[in-house]
């Protein structure tokens, strides 16, 4: 134990004194202090160390423990030793634990001193309380006399440990965490970022215990406010939109929006439907893009670029369409130049379809097309003018220029169309060219012969004058106009006529404009579609292919397509049930926003009541040109008095389901080149439906004049036709009052009208009872005779009043 205490106090000790600043820990070395060995007994040193443990934990009982003992000086701070560091203990020991598993190797290099009332206080140092493991380290105090006494620390410290412990703050634990991590790094510029607001050096500095810790206000990076991102506002249309989805849509008012489209020129009601080039001005002006999702059936129509770019074009047959008044010859002359009779079929002599026909020439071939010239057919003259490259005006020299050549006229010119003026009826001895051509300048078609463009050419249909030299103009207009096509292009054609067959189905006459078309190709024709079956040239024989101006019929169809509708060949049949679909929607869309669609004339024939009737019709036709023109004429008939309605409009015979409609609308069924089947007849005599069967279109017209003209009453018309002077006044029982009066203008008649004028002012105004010539009934009486004339219901007669006699015609209604 002696050599223990030797080695510690030949080691040197350090003292250790810390000091708390603002900033920094300074750590001072104490001067090393030398205590002589003193030597210890063994036996003694239990018991020293737990009398100088209790002595310096409870100084209390000092007095008492150590009463025998003197008192030591009070130390310097220099002579307080404190724990050693962990350098200061020898290598070669290992290092002692406690209980506790706590090292209490720092101990062991402990200087032990003279006893002191300081050192009583040993075991707690700035807050940090020294272990004192038993036996060693030990504590010595040195008495008066020399001795040493050995105190030894056998008390627990580490519950007072846990008691004068400070909880470290914030700033404490942030240090400490900063120093494991390596210390705080300096950024320079180059390695901050850019955007980064500049941050100056910041010193950490611990919070004094018991102030409030200061807060430090942070530059935070500064970011660019910016306005919100505009959402777009993106409408969908599907081709056009009605008035009321564009305003439920946007959040607009309807009655703004209408109010625009009359500003724009468009007059729109809620329910009618606009296009999207409308919407679309409309939108914009309120933050909207519209944005057409219709399907693009130009998509699937359109040609390949690189073969419509190819331009395979050929020199094609030019499509001459013949026009004029009606009996004027036009079909006469086609059939001279086809050497067939056509007109000799046509019901009535006219013609009422439009006929296609193909002649050869020795210079080339040449497509007719044969249009009616009545004036119901003014739709067909101007579909054919539309169709055709070269127009041929015939004109009957013996009548002139009547109202339909005009039209024919008209529609040629609208269309761009050459005319080539054929002055028929050469043969008649009535027959005036001269006439003709001067009534053709006052319409702008001034002749050759005067130094016009207009070539005319004198022709007669029954001796076949001028025939081969109107052909030759033909041909040499045609070659004028350099007409050529792409045979190699997707086949396109026009809809002629459309008719439904009994045993063939829908037929459609089809002039080929562009391509080529073959038998088992895929087409639409306006809202049908389908594939072709067979095909027949214009004398029904059946042909593989249609080549560029030829017209063909084609069988195939899903339903009757409509004279004038284009026709177009698709790849296959999917695509064309999507065009299909398409335009039938289309229609639907039209026909319901039509409905809706209320006139104020309708609206004012409303509202009165019993002054306007109105006749229903349903018209069936052979084939669809003719019930077109069949509806064009009827419409026209209808007046203020009596309004014609066109329930149904179709192509085909009269079945059954026509009488059931004709029979709930209380209409009559006309028909037109067609005839009732077994069922619609027996329907029609049970129900009382009225079917009418036509086979010329003017006759048809008159019955239904008349028909309308029935409807209305008849027009009744007032006649004066005598008066009488009351000269006296006879009153009988169970008569009452007979006026006796002097005829003094024309006749009295018996059950006439009669009006009491008294004062020249009307008293009375009925039927007159009785006339009696004396006594004796009269059937009249005339001027300078007496009678006696009794008023129905009325006996307030005065001598003096006079009698004006009336009757009422009646006359039928005039439409």
């Amino acid at each position: 134990m002696s050599e223990e205490l030797k080695n510690e106090n030949s080691e040197s000790a350090t003292k250790v004194v810390e000091k708390r600043v603002t900033t920094t820990i300074i750590r001072r070395r104490a001067k090393k202090v030398v205590e002589p060995e003193v030597p210890v007994q063994p036996a003694q040193e239990e018991s020293a160390v737990e009398s100088a443990t209790q002595q310096v934990l409870q100084p209390e009982a000092a007095p008492q423990e150590t009463a025998e003992k003197q008192p030591a000086a009070e130390p310097k701070p220099e002579q307080i030793v404190q724990e050693a560091t962990p350098q200061e203990i020898p290598s070669e020991k290992a290092e002692p634990r406690d209980e506790g598993g706590e090292s209490v190797a720092a101990d062991e290099g402990l200087k032990l001193k003279a006893p002191s009332e300081a050192e009583k206080k040993i075991g707690v140092v700035g807050h940090i309380v020294l272990e004192r493991p038993a036996p060693t380290p030990q504590q010595t105090t040195v008495a008066a006399d020399g001795t040493v006494e050995i105190i030894s620390l056998k008390e627990d410290w580490r519950d007072k440990f846990k008691r004068t412990r400070r909880k470290k703050s914030r700033d404490e634990l942030e240090m400490e965490a900063i120093q494991r991590a390596g210390g705080l790094k300096k950024y320079t510029e180059d390695d901050m970022e850019p955007s980064a607001a500049a941050v100056g050096d910041r010193v950490f500095q611990p919070a004094i215990s018991g102030r409030k810790k200061k807060t430090v206000r942070k530059d935070f990076k500064k970011t660019q406010i910016t306005e919100r991102k505009a959402i777009k506002k993106i409408i969908r249309i599907e081709g056009e939109i009605s008035v009321s989805a564009l305003s439920q849509t946007l959040g607009v008012k309807a009655a703004d929006i209408i109010k625009r489209l009359i500003s724009l020129g468009v007059m729109a009601t809620i329910n009618q439907h606009i296009d999207v080039d409308t919407a679309q001005l409309i939108a914009e002006e309120n933050g909207f893009t519209v944005e057409n999702t219709a399907f693009r059936e130009e998509e699937i129509l359109a040609e390949p670029e690189a073969r419509a770019s190819a331009g395979n074009f050929v020199p094609r047959a030019p499509v001459v369409t013949v026009m004029g008044h009606v009996d004027h010859g036009k079909t006469s002359v086609l059939d001279y130049i086809r050497k067939s009779s056509v007109a000799d079929r046509e019901a009535g002599g006219i013609t009422q379809h439009i006929g296609a026909y193909e002649v050869k020439h020795s210079k080339g071939n040449i497509t007719f097309l044969d249009t009616p010239g009545h004036e119901a057919f003014t739709m067909m003259r101007a579909r054919g003018a539309q169709l055709t490259d070269i127009v041929i005006l015939v004109i009957a020299a013996d009548d002139g220029i009547m109202p339909q050549t005009i039209e024919a006229i008209d529609h040629s010119k609208a269309a761009g169309v050459p005319i080539i003026v054929a002055i028929n009826k050469m043969d008649k001895h009535e027959a005036q060219p001269d006439r003709i051509r001067q009534a053709l300048t006052e319409h702008g078609l001034v002749p050759e012969e005067w130094g016009g463009d207009v070539i005319c050419v004198h022709t007669s249909a029954k001796t076949g004058e001028g025939i081969d030299r109107l052909l030759e103009m033909v041909l040499l207009q045609a070659e004028m106009l350099d007409l050529k096509a792409d045979p190699t292009i997707r086949a396109k054609g026009v809809v002629i006529e459309a008719r439904l067959d009994k045993g063939r189905g829908p037929v459609a006459t089809v002039l080929i404009q562009e391509g080529t078309l073959k038998v088992g190709s895929y087409i639409v024709c306006g809202s049908v579609d389908g594939k072709v079956r067979a095909m027949f040239d214009h004398e029904g024989k059946p042909v593989k292919e249609a080549h560029i101006s030829q017209p063909v019929e084609i069988l195939g169809l899903s339903g009757t397509p409509t004279a004038g509708d284009d026709m177009v060949g698709v790849a296959d049949d999917r695509s064309a049930k999507m065009v299909v679909d398409q335009r039938r929607e289309k229609m639907r869309k039209r026909g319901l926003s039509s409905d809706i669609h209320i006139s104020l004339e309708d609206l004012s024939a409303r509202l009165s009541e019993g002054e306007s009737k109105e006749l229903g019709v349903i018209i069936k036709s052979d084939v669809h040109g003719s019930a077109e023109a069949v509806k064009d004429a009827l419409e026209k008939l209808s007046t203020d008095k009596v309004k014609l309605k066109v329930l149904h409009s179709a192509v085909g015979g009269i079945v059954e389901s026509d009488v059931m409609l004709a029979a709930a609308s209380e209409a009559v069924i006309l028909g037109f080149n067609v005839q009732p089947d077994g069922k619609a007849r027996s329907a029609a005599a049970a129900d009382g439906v009225e079917i009418r069967t036509y086979r010329i279109i003017y006759e048809m017209i008159d019955d239904v004049k008349k028909a309308m003209a029935g409807l209305l009453s008849p027009d009744e018309k007032v006649v004066e036709i005598g008066a009488a002077e009351v000269r006296n006044v006879f009153r009988i029982s169970k008569v009452g009052a007979i006026a006796g009066c002097y005829v003094i203008q024309g006749k009295i008649q018996r059950n006439a009208f009669g009006r009491l004028v008294r004062d020249q002012v009307v008293v009375f105004e009925g039927k007159l009872s009785s006339l009696k010539r004396f006594k004796d009934d009269a059937k009249e009486v005339a001027e300078g005779y007496e009678c006696g004339i009794g008023l129905e219901n009325f006996n307030d007669i005065k001598i003096g009043d006079v009698i004006e006699a009336y009757i009422i015609e009646k006359t039928a209604a005039v439409l």
